[in-house]
This record gives C-alpha cells, sequence and structure tokens, in this order.
C-alpha cells in the first residue's frame, strides 16, 4: 500500500503544493510553460523582471553556451509594468499555483512604484527583489552587494507589500554572503532566494574578444550547483535558520537528486532555471521526483528533509 506523502511546503505563509518552483527570466511572464505541463503540479512561477518602464536589454549577442551551463546578458529585457498589468494579470489569474513577481529597476523609487501597482493585484502573491543582476551597469549589483543599501531598499519596498511575501534575491558575488542576508532580513525580508548568476566571461580566440556584447555575463547551470548548494547550507546555518526565513535554492537543478541536495542543505523550495531551455517540462518532473524519492524513502512530509544535512 502507497504512503500518503506530502511534499508540499509553508513558504513565507504561501501553502506551495511543492517545493518547486521556476526561476526568473527562463520561462518568461509565466504563462509560456503551461503548455508543456500541468501548471499546478509546480509550487509556484517567478516572472521575468519587471521595470516600470519596458527595457529593450543589452545588445546581441547576450547568450552563450559554456560546457557545463551558460551565460546570460539578457540585461532585464521586459515589456514594463503598464503592459504587463493589462496584457499579463489577466492570464496570471488563470493559473492555478503561486505567482512572484520578480521586481528590477535603478533606483529605490522605482522599485517601491511597481511594488505598489502589484500589491493590490490578486494574481500575485508575492515578489522576488532583484538587486543582483550582474548584467546590468546601472543599479543591480551595486544594491545587492552594499548591505547598507540592501537594508534601505528592502524596507523600502516591504513597506508596499501589503503583506505580501518579499523575497530578496542575492549574489553570490560578495565576501560573506551570510552578511548581506542578515541585512536583508534584518531590513524585514521574508525568504531570501539564492543564489543568482556568477559573473563570468566567454572569449572568442580567433576575433580576441569577448563572445558576449555585453563582455561578461550571468553563468548558470550544473556548473554553478556545488557553489550553490554551499551558499544555501552557509546562509541557513549562519543566519536564516535562527531567524525563521525560508531559502529557495537555485543553480544548476536538473533532476530530483539536485534539488534534494538544496533542500537537505536548508532551502524550504528550489528553483529551475537553466534546464528549462533544454527540457521545459523540467520542473514538473523534479516535483514528481521528490514525490517518489519520499515514497521509497517511506518520508510522509518532504519538509522533514529541510536542513537535515548532518
Amino acid at each position: 500500500m502507497e504512503q500518503n506523502i506530502n511534499i508540499g511546503v509553508d513558504f513565507a505563509g504561501l501553502e506551495l503544493a511543492t517545493p518547486v518552483l521556476t526561476a526568473s527570466g527562463t520561462s518568461g511572464y509565466a504563462d509560456e510553460l503551461a503548455e508543456f505541463m500541468d501548471i499546478s503540479n509546480l509550487g509556484g512561477i517567478t516572472t521575468k523582471s519587471i521595470s516600470l518602464e519596458p527595457r529593450k536589454g543589452n545588445p546581441a549577442p547576450r547568450i552563450v553556451e559554456t560546457s557545463s551551463g551558460m551565460l546570460n546578458a539578457i540585461g532585464l529585457a521586459n515589456m514594463g509594468l503598464e503592459q504587463f498589468v493589462e496584457e499579463k494579470i489577466p492570464i496570471l489569474n488563470k493559473l492555478n499555483t503561486k505567482i512572484f513577481v520578480n521586481l528590477a529597476g535603478t533606483t529605490i523609487d522605482e522599485y517601491v512604484a511597481v511594488t505598489r501597482r502589484l500589491a493590490s493585484e490578486k494574481a500575485v502573491d508575492g515578489f522576488e527583489l532583484n538587486i543582483s543582476c550582474p548584467n546590468v551597469k546601472k543599479g543591480g549589483i551595486t544594491f545587492g552587494t552594499d548591505p547598507k543599501l540592501i537594508r534601505e531598499i528592502t524596507a523600502a519596498v516591504k513597506s508596499v507589500c501589503e503583506n505580501k511575501p518579499l523575497m530578496v534575491k542575492l549574489t553570490p558575488t560578495v565576501t560573506d554572503i551570510s552578511i548581506t542576508a542578515e541585512a536583508a532580513i534584518d531590513a524585514g525580508a521574508d525568504a531570501l532566494s539564492l543564489v543568482n548568476t556568477f559573473t563570468a566571461m566567454v572569449i572568442d580566440i580567433n576575433k580576441q574578444k569577448p563572445v558576449l556584447a555585453n563582455r561578461t555575463g550571468g553563468l548558470s547551470g550544473p556548473a554553478i550547483k556545488p557553489m550553490a548548494v554551499y551558499l544555501v547550507n552557509k546562509v541557513y546555518n549562519e543566519v536564516a535558520k535562527d531567524a525563521g526565513i525560508p531559502i529557495l535554492g537555485m543553480g544548476g537543478i536538473r533532476t530530483a537528486a539536485d534539488a534534494l541536495e538544496f533542500i537537505i542543505a536548508g532551502a524550504t523550495a528550489v528553483a529551475i532555471g537553466t534546464a528549462t531551455f533544454a527540457y521545459p517540462d523540467t520542473a514538473e518532473k523534479v516535483a514528481m521526483g521528490l514525490q517518489d524519492y519520499c515514497q521509497n524513502k517511506g518520508i510522509s512530509e518532504i519538509r522533514e528533509l529541510i536542513g537535515c544535512l548532518h
């Protein structure tokens, strides 16, 4: 007889059907993956970044594959707040999963304006504060590496969230990620997501110049997974566990086994990113794999595994 397995988790007050979400920037505005899988099998979807005004992003080429991942320098290209509200919110209202909107801006006022406008939308369940994009020359990475600025922007955005959870996305490009994590939590963050991509470069040896027009991009995919798992475990042990703050772990997850490493390390939930480009139904398959793992191990609640690393 099969055991009754619950792979749902409480994430900053939101009950997620599964601990598997999509990562921002890898699945459009949320509806694009619906034809490839049953969205209700996911814990949630994180939209691509939404800024106050439309952004064209960086010039091409802005994606390049590596031997174990990819670099992107998209530059937060998006349709902008008003078009998002007009065209995408009605679609999001029909999706049977939690929706997190990734917030982008170049000033604190811009972040606040976008958040304030979206906080009243029923379709939006929570926010991910993008202060760590390595591909934007103005803003972005500056906020994400300075604890003082992290406190300032997190507090400002949290003040207009209307009780919806605010997740702060951390960059790995710092001396000690626990310091930036603590700054976000001190300022009111309800959750953390980590890690964002690692700044990297690929060179065309024939032209003796960078392949990406932006010169550098964010490295994602399997290459960063061991580093991401370590950083999740570090933040969990040093900051998040005692504070009772959930972590959304990400970085190179392709299988349920990958996801389990993050959960055992301390992540309450995980996000699937780069793998989606090759296999759009990866997130659903990972969720199903977590169910099978718990069944095979006799685990009735997947939350028992969170931070269980010996």
